[in-house]
């Protein structure tokens, strides 16, 4: 179990709280208040009240015949209410307008929807000229560079089912499909991507992912650039180096 960072703000009866329903909603079998609190390193009267009232407020269930208590579907349904898509725009936003003021170039952020790639928000850069992807918008996940960070950072299972749905992976012969498995695993390895736009001439993309490797939610932060507006290469640098910058702090508001 993760231990509680003490601070002057710790709230002790909130953190036993936090520790049982923690214990609990891992464990396959219910578990007696002397378990729960030998599982803590806590008394178990130290923890009668905190169980009492979290079956009080419908976050155990307590069986009568044998006392053991177990977590219930509320937390459950509270985290349905949470759209991930949602909270992802919200801590994204802020943080992407101060990049596009930064660097000087639009951004925008992709999920996976439905096994394609999606722009789930997009800030727009104040210069004259640059490159806005609207937001919504839906393209196949293998031919963007966004498309394949969220690829090669899925889980097995997912890769497999979005490579099994892409039409344009069908059309690879086994070299084809060798050459990308490898590319995928060096995507992985190193959590960005620099490469020409697939849709459009003369752009390159700088990509970089939000989140851990596996996770549960994972988004993908792109720049994209004209290639004329990049007259040094120590400016494609600057780019993705910002770009892997912002995607860090992402995750770390988002705590994944």
């Amino acid at each position: 179990m993760t231990d509680v960072v003490k601070n002057k703000y710790a709230v002790p009866a909130l953190d036993k709280a936090l520790d049982v329903l923690e214990y609990l909603v891992d464990q396959e079998l219910p578990k007696s208040q002397s378990e729960i609190a030998t599982a803590l390193g806590r008394n178990a009267n130290e923890i009668y009240r905190v169980l009492v009232n979290l079956e009080a407020r419908g976050y155990l269930v307590r069986d009568r015949v044998s006392g053991r208590y177990r977590a219930s579907l509320k937390i459950y349904n509270l985290s349905r209410r949470i759209s991930p898509i949602d909270q992802m725009r919200q801590c994204a936003l802020p943080h992407m307008e101060d990049l596009a003021v930064t660097i000087g170039h639009s951004c925008h952020l992709t999920m996976l929807y439905q096994s394609q790639t999606m722009v789930i928000v997009q800030a727009r850069s104040q210069v004259p000229i640059s490159l806005n992807i609207t937001e919504g918008a839906i393209f196949p996940t293998l031919d963007t560079t966004p498309g394949k960070v969220l690829l090669a950072n899925s889980n097995a299972a997912v890769r497999e089912m979005i490579l099994q749905r892409s039409e344009t992976y069908q059309t690879y012969d086994e070299g084809q499909k060798t050459q990308l498995l490898a590319d995928l695993e060096g995507i992985r390895s190193q959590g960005i991507c620099v490469a020409k736009s697939h849709f459009i001439e003369g752009v390159t993309d700088h990509a970089a992912l939000v989140g851990q490797a596996d996770g549960k939610i994972i988004a993908c932060l792109v720049v994209s650039t004209l290639n004329t507006h990049l007259a040094h290469p120590q400016e494609k640098n600057d780019i993705i180096c910002a770009v892997a910058d912002t995607a860090k702090k992402i995750a770390q508001q988002l705590g994944c």
